[in-house]
C-alpha cells in the first residue's frame, strides 16, 4: 500500500543511474519532483513509492524502478521503447509512435498500465498500432512489477503491472515556494526535437503544478541492408500538457489535474489493399465482387497515420490517520475521453473512442491481532467503439441501411472489491490477498438508419410484406444485431499468498502462489472483420458460428484461469547485489488467435484468425546480478528467458520473446558519469504457424553526462545517449509487424536539463 511518507524514489548513489538488484534505479527524479526534494532535504532514503508493493514489507514479486538519470537517458517517445531492456521486459513495436511493454511474454491486456496507482484507459489493448497514452518525458519514475498484480488491479494485471509515477498532482508545497525544470533534446536518428518544462508553486497549504512537453521526430534511420536508409511512415509527433493543484496538510493532500495528449504518428508498412478481404465460410477471399467492394478504390501509395487525442481528469488523495482505526486512506478517481482517427491519405478508415469513469478507494487498517491490511473497492464504467470498421469514410446511407454497418458501442461496467492482509513472523513476512469482480458488457442497439431512396424503401416494404407486416424487417435486423453482439457477464476471482524470508546480510527469498482469472476482452469476444494494422481478418469468440457452421458454438463465458508460482532470490546491500526471479504459469482457456488460412491474392499476405481458448504453459527466468567495485563503479549482468507450450495443440504461441543476455558497466568521476551496455538477443526459432523465424541481434548502447551543481538543489546537466551503436538490422519477434518495422538504427540523443 502506498504511504504518503514514501512517495518518492531515491537511492544512495546519486551520480550514476543503475539497474540495481532490488531493481530500483533512482537518483533524483527527473525535473526533481517536490516530494523527492522534501525527502532529500530531510536526509531520508526511501526505496520506492509502494503503489504496487506493500508498506514496510518487501514485495514477494520482482519490482523494478526506472527513475532519475537512467529514466531521462533511456526514455523514448513510447513506453515500450523506454522500458525495453529491463530484465523480463521486451517491446511490441509499431514504428516510432506506438510501442507496448511485453512482460514475461505478455503485453496488454495481460499487463495493466497504471497512472499513480490508478488504471490508465486508452485503446492500446485492442491493437498494436494504438499508442499507450503517456509521455515518458514527463514521468518521475516507472515502476514495473513482474508477476500477477491481479489481486489489486484486476484480471488484466495477471502478468504484471506498470505504474507511471508523475507530479501532476502536487503532494507537498515546494521549499522556497517554487521549483521546476526544463529540458531540451535532439536526436540524430530521426531528427528528434524535444522541449520539456514543468513548474510547481505553492503558498501556505496550496500548491499548483503545470507541465508540458513537445516532441517532433521524423522517420527514423534503419541500416541500409533493410533496403532503405529510413523507415517510411515511422514519424511521430506529440504534445502533452497538464495542470494540477492540491490542498496539503500535515496528514496528506487532496488534489486534481487535467491532462491532454495530442499525437500524430505513421503506420509503417500499412496497406489498405486487404480492406476488400471477406469470407465465404472458412475461405478468405481478397478480391472484389458483387457486394464485396474495395472500400478505398484508390492506389496504395498514401501515408497511413493515426491522429490521437486523449483528455483525462484526475482526482487524488492520500491521508494518514484520517479515520479512527485506519492508518491510511487513498482515493483515486478519473474521467478519460479518448478518440483517435486512423487515416489513409484522404480517407478515414477507422475511428476508435473510449470514454471511461473510474473510481477507487483504499483503506488501510491499523494492526489488528498482528495483521495490517488494505480493503479496497473500485468502480469502472466505460463506453468503447471502433472495432470491425475500416471504411468509416463511406457514409452509412450511401450503400446500406439498418443496423449492420452502424458502429456499435460496447458498454462495460465493473465493480471490484479486494482485500490484502499481512503479518510478520520473525524473519518471515506473509501476505494473503483476494479480489472479486462483477463485470458486464452490453451492446445497445445503434441508431436505425432509415432507407433514403425510393428503391431502398421499396426493398424494405417487400421484406416487411414477406416477414409479416410493417416494421418486421427492422425487428429482424435488430435481432440479427443482438445475436452478433450478445451481452457478456463475468465474475472473476483472484487470490494469492506470498511469503518472504529475510535472511541475514541482505539476503532474502520470496515465494508467491496465485490463482488469477481474466475475462475475455471486447476484441477477443466481438471481433468480426479486417484489422488492416495486422493484415488479418479476425473473428471473436462469440462469432465463430457466424463465420462457419464447422466451428464450435460461440462463447461469452471464456475466462482465462492462471495458476502461477513465482520464486525470487534477492541480495541487497554490500558490493554484491542481485535479484533473480523464476516463474511458472499454468493457464486454462488461454485466449489466442488461431490461424485458419493465409490469403495472398493482393500480394500482401492476409490471415484469417479465429480467437479460441486452449491450455498453455509459461515458464522462465529473469533478473540481474551486480557487483560494485567502488562507490563510483559497478558492473551488472542481466538476462531473461521464457518458454511456452500449447497443450493439445499442433502449434506454438505467437510473438513470444526470445532469450536475452547482457552486461552493463557504469562509472562516475565527480560531475562526470557514464555507462556502456551490450546485450545479445537470441534468435526465435519456435514460432506460430503464421510466423517466421526471427534472427538474433547484438545491441550496444552508451551514455555520457556532465552535471554542473549550482547549489540549493539547482543543477544543469548535459548528456548524450547512443543507441544501437553497431547499427544492427534488428527485428522484434514480439511485434505484429516485425518484417516491415525493424528497430531503430544508430542514433545519438543530445540533451540538456536544468532543475531549479
Amino acid at each position: 500500500m502506498f504511504s504518503f511518507r514514501s512517495a518518492a524514489i531515491l537511492l544512495a548513489t546519486p551520480s550514476v543511474g543503475a539497474f540495481t538488484p532490488t531493481a530500483l534505479w533512482a537518483q533524483e527524479a527527473p525535473a526533481d519532483s517536490d516530494e523527492t526534494r522534501r525527502i532529500r532535504q530531510s536526509g531520508e532514503i526511501i526505496v520506492t513509492g509502494r503503489s504496487l508493493a506493500t508498506d514496510e514489507v518487501t514485495s514477494h514479486l520482482p519490482v523494478q524502478i526506472l527513475a532519475g538519470d537512467e529514466l531521462v537517458h533511456r526514455r523514448q517517445g513510447g513506453l515500450g521503447e523506454t522500458l525495453a531492456g529491463l530484465p523480463g521486459v521486451h517491446l511490441d513495436s509499431f514504428g516510432g509512435g506506438a510501442s507496448r511493454p511485453v512482460i514475461r511474454g505478455q503485453t496488454v491486456p495481460r499487463i495493466e498500465i497504471l497512472s499513480d496507482g490508478a488504471n490508465l484507459f486508452d485503446v492500446s489493448s485492442v491493437s498494436p498500432d494504438h499508442a499507450i497514452t503517456t509521455d515518458p518525458l514527463l514521468l518521475d519514475g516507472i515502476e514495473v512489477q513482474r508477476g500477477p498484480a491481479a489481486v489489486r488491479y484486476g484480471g488484466n494485471a495477471m502478468n504484471g503491472a506498470v505504474n507511471l509515477i508523475d507530479s501532476k498532482v502536487p503532494k507537498v508545497v515546494p521549499a522556497g515556494g517554487i521549483s521546476g525544470a526544463t529540458e531540451i533534446r535532439y536526436g540524430t536518428g530521426d531528427e528528434e526535437k524535444t522541449l520539456v518544462g514543468r513548474v510547481t508553486a505553492g503558498i501556505g497549504q496550496f500548491a499548483v503544478h503545470a507541465e508540458g512537453a513537445r516532441r517532433n521526430a521524423g522517420n527514423y534511420n534503419v541500416p541500409k541492408s533493410f533496403g532503405s536508409n529510413e523507415l517510411r511512415d515511422s514519424f511521430a509527433e506529440n504534445t502533452t500538457y497538464s495542470i494540477g493543484a492540491s490542498w496539503i496538510t500535515s496528514k496528506g493532500y487532496i488534489g486534481g489535474a487535467y491532462t491532454r495528449i495530442d499525437s500524430q504518428y505513421g503506420l509503417p508498412g500499412h496497406s489498405h489493399k486487404n480492406g476488400v478481404c471477406h469470407t465465404h465460410g472458412l475461405d478468405l477471399h481478397c478480391e472484389a465482387h458483387d457486394q464485396f467492394e474495395d472500400p478505398f478504390g484508390s492506389s496504395d501509395d498514401h501515408t497511413a497515420y493515426i491522429k490521437l487525442r486523449s483528455e483525462r481528469a484526475d482526482l487524488r488523495a492520500d491521508y494518514e490517520d484520517l479515520i479512527p482505526g485506519f492508518s491510511h486512506v487513498r482515493l483515486r478517481g478519473s474521467y478519460t475521453d479518448y478518440v483517435h482517427d486512423e487515416i489513409d491519405g484522404p480517407a478515414l478508415f477507422s475511428r476508435y473512442a473510449n470514454e471511461v469513469w473510474d473510481g477507487r478507494l483504499e483503506l488501510t487498517h491499523k494492526p489488528l491481532l498482528g495483521f495490517t491490511g488494505t480493503l479496497g473497492v473500485q468502480y469502472t464504467h466505460g463506453t468503447f467503439s471502433g472495432i470491425n470498421v475500416n471504411d468509416a469514410h463511406i457514409p452509412l446511407a450511401l450503400n446500406q441501411y439498418g443496423y449492420a454497418r452502424s458502429v456499435p458501442d460496447y458498454v462495460t461496467e465493473n465493480i471490484g472489491v479486494f482485500l490484502s492482509e499481512r503479518r510478520s513472523f520473525g524473519d518471515f513476512d506473509v501476505e494473503v490477498a483476494a479480489r472479486k469482480d462483477w463485470r458486464k458488457i452490453d451492446t445497445p442497439l445503434p441508431k436505425w438508419v432509415e432507407p433514403w431512396t425510393d428503391s431502398q424503401r421499396a426493398i424494405v416494404a417487400m421484406f416487411d410484406n414477406m416477414y409479416g407486416g410493417p416494421g418486421t424487417y427492422q425487428q429482424r435486423m435488430a435481432a440479427t444485431f443482438n445475436s452478433n453482439n450478445p451481452p457478456a457477464r463475468h465474475n472473476p476471482f483472484s487470490a494469492s499468498i506470498g511469503a518472504t524470508w529475510r535472511i541475514d546480510n541482505g539476503y532474502s527469498v520470496a515465494l508467491s502462489l496465485a490463482r488469477t482469472e481474466r475475462p475475455a476482452g471486447v476484441r477477443e469476444l466481438y471481433a468480426y472483420g479486417n484489422n488492416l494494422a495486422t493484415n488479418s481478418y479476425e473473428v471473436g469468440l462469440v462469432n465463430t458460428r457466424r463465420l462457419s457452421s464447422q466451428l464450435p458454438l460461440g462463447r461469452t463465458d471464456v475466462m482465462e484461469t492462471t495458476k502461477s508460482v513465482d520464486l525470487t532470490f534477492r541480495k541487497a546491500g554490500g558490493a554484491l547485489e542481485f535479484e533473480v526471479g523464476l516463474f511458472y504459469q499454468d493457464i486454462d482457456d488461454y485466449i489466442f488467435a488461431r490461424l485458419i488460412e493465409t490469403e495472398t491474392e493482393t500480394g500482401i499476405p492476409h490471415h484469417l484468425l479465429v480467437y479460441t481458448a486452449a491450455d498453455a504453459r509459461f515458464a522462465g527466468i529473469d533478473g540481474q546480478v551486480s557487483y560494485r567495485f567502488s562507490p563510483a563503479s559497478r558492473v551488472t549482468l542481466f538476462g531473461d528467458y521464457i518458454g511456452t507450450k500449447l497443450r493439445n495443440e499442433n502449434d506454438n504461441l505467437p510473438r513470444i520473446p526470445p532469450g536475452r543476455l547482457g552486461a552493463r558497466y557504469q562509472h562516475s568521476a565527480g560531475p562526470v558519469s557514464g555507462d556502456v551496455e551490450y546485450f545479445h538477443t537470441f534468435a526465435q526459432n519456435k514460432v506460430a504457424s503464421y510466423e517466421t523465424r526471427t534472427a538474433g541481434y547484438d545491441m550496444l548502447n552508451a551514455t555520457l553526462s556532465y552535471r554542473f551543481d549550482l547549489g540549493e538543489d539547482r543543477s544543469v546537466e548535459f548528456y548524450l545517449r547512443g543507441t544501437n551503436l553497431l547499427n544492427e538490422l534488428a527485428f522484434a519477434h514480439t511485434s505484429f509487424v516485425k518484417d516491415q518495422s525493424p528497430l531503430r538504427g544508430r542514433s545519438i540523443a543530445f540533451g540538456m536539463r536544468h532543475a531549479f
